[in-house]
This record gives structure tokens, sequence and C-alpha cells, in this order.
């Protein structure tokens, strides 16, 4: 993919993202590593109306290039590339029912929601927590990239999901699995629920290795 598909790639799933409500207002923002970089959504703009022009570049040492100034959540992507070499793409969304989740008093930081079902477990896997930091914040990059290496989903606290991917198709599917999951694990609370065993779980991680 070269530098013109990516641009029209980004916009393209940054629209689809704004029309279907998975992000609102300027929140949210998506980047992809291209040959000599990456290219990074631009701040205070909406996903849905991303001009490709304009898509921020930024070189290989994370100095901002071309287009208009990148994210404030830049250094959170850089963190996520920085620790998972083999990542070609990271989404970051508020999308309303991850953010509610975490925002929970009683969910388990090291591993956020319970395996409901088995794409879940595929897409995503474990999901640890950060803790909150305020947005743009330098501590908030560290944090995550403490759980980059081991982690390709993570959750930010008060604030929302960060998935990185081996393209940007693969982490826009495991970002819209999480919001999901977590919409579906708020609509079954006070509900008995059969979660998927340990025993499932380790045979779709055998099967299906992240």
């Amino acid at each position: 993919m070269n530098e013109s598909q990516a641009r029209e790639k980004i916009a393209t799933l940054g629209r689809s993202m704004f029309q279907r409500g998975l992000t609102f207002g300027s929140s949210g923002n998506i980047s992809v590593k291209i040959a000599d970089g990456w290219l990074m959504t631009p701040t205070n703009v909406a996903l849905g109306d991303i001009d490709p022009a304009r898509i921020a570049k930024l070189d290989a040492a994370g100095r901002h290039l071309s287009g208009d100034a990148p994210t404030k959540e830049a250094m959170l992507h850089l963190a996520m590339y920085r620790e998972r070499p083999n990542a070609a793409a990271v989404v970051h969304l508020h999308s309303t029912h991850s953010v509610a989740v975490s925002a929970l008093a009683n969910i388990d930081p090291a591993d956020v929601l319970p395996p409901i079902t088995a794409y879940y477990v595929m897409r995503v896997g474990r999901l640890p927590l950060i803790p909150y930091y305020p947005p743009g914040d330098q501590g908030l990059a560290e944090a995550v990239g403490k759980q980059a290496a081991k982690h390709h989903a993570v959750l930010l606290a008060n604030h929302g999901p960060v998935v990185a991917g081996g393209s940007l198709e693969a982490a826009a599917g495991a970002i819209e699995e999480l919001e999901e999951t977590a919409k579906l694990y708020l609509m079954l609370q006070g509900h008995r629920t059969r979660f998927l065993t340990p025993e499932q779980v380790a045979a779709l991680r055998e099967r299906y290795p992240s």
C-alpha cells in the first residue's frame, strides 16, 4: 500500500466509523505506518471530515513533516509502534460502551472484559486497563508502552480503547469487536451469564494466536 492509498483508506475508515457512531465530535484518531514514517489523522478534526491530502505525515523519528498538525495523541500511537514493530496501523476511539466500561469500579485492571464470544478472544485477547492520565500526557504514552509489548489492545481509564494491528483492517476490526463486547458486557450486568471457560479460551488462543 503506497502513501496515497493509505491516505484514502484512513479517510474512508474515519468516515465509516463516524457515520456508525463509533466516534463523535473531533474524538478518535487513526495512524498507518508507511515506508518513511507514519500518517496520522489531524488534531481537532472529526474523523468524518478527514481530507486525505491534509493528513499529517511524520518521519521515522516522529517529527511532523507535512499536512495539518497530528493528533495530540501522537505519542500514544508511537509508543504502540515502538513496542510492536510488526504493527502497521493503530486506531484509538472514544467509543461509548468501551469508555463506559473503562469507568466501572469493579473491573479487573489486568483483563477488563470477560470472554463473552470467541471472536473477542480471537481479535482482542487480554485487555489491560491503563490508569487515567490527561489526554496527550507523556505519562499516558509511557504507560501504554509498558503494556504494548504484550498486548495489541489496551483500554485507557475514563478515555477509550487503543488497538494496533498488522493492517488497518485488522486494527479496525479488533477495536469494533472490543466495542461490541463492551456493549454486551454492559447489557449482561445483573444477569446470570455463561462466559467461555478457561479451556475454551485456551483452545482459541492456541488455534488463533494473536
